[in-house]
C-alpha cells in the first residue's frame, strides 16, 4: 500500500524538522548549564569577598594565611560537601583568628560549587 505523495512529503518533512530540532538542543548548553555557571560565579564572587584574606581562592598563589590552606587543595583532601554543615552553623577552626561566618544555604551551595570546580580546573 503506497502513501498519498503528499501524506510522505509531510512526513518526511516532520522528521527532518524534528533532526534539525534535536540537532540544536544537543548543540545548545542546557540551562541547567548555564545555571551552574551563574552558580559557580556566584561561589567565586562569595570566596573572594568573604574568605580572600586569610585563604588562596583562586587556582594560584600562596594563603594569605599560613594556617588557611588554599581553596584549590580542599577537594583533594576531603568530599567538599562535607563542608556544608560548617558553614551554614559557623566555621570554628583551631586558630583564633579565623572569623566565624555563617552562610545562607544559597550561598553554601554556590560556594562548594566553586570549591569543587576549582579541583577540574587545570593548574
Amino acid at each position: 500500500m503506497r502513501q498519498h505523495p503528499i501524506r510522505a512529503f509531510m512526513l518526511r518533512r516532520r522528521a527532518g524538522i524534528a533532526f534539525v530540532l534535536a540537532t540544536l538542543l544537543l548543540a545548545v548548553p542546557s540551562v541547567e548549564t548555564f545555571g551552574q555557571e551563574d552558580l559557580v560565579e556566584r561561589g567565586s564572587e562569595i570566596a573572594a569577598r568573604e574568605c580572600s584574606r586569610c585563604h588562596a581562592v583562586t587556582q594560584v598563589g600562596g594563603s594569605p594565611h599560613n594556617k588557611a590552606p588554599p581553596f584549590r587543595d580542599l577537594p583533594r583532601k576531603y568530599p567538599v560537601e562535607h563542608l556544608a554543615e560548617s558553614l551554614a552553623e559557623g566555621i570554628v577552626v583551631g586558630h583564633n583568628d579565623m572569623p566565624e561566618f555563617l552562610f545562607e544555604p544559597d550561598d553554601i551551595e554556590a560556594l562548594l560549587a566553586y570549591i569543587s570546580g576549582l579541583a577540574r580546573q587545570p593548574q
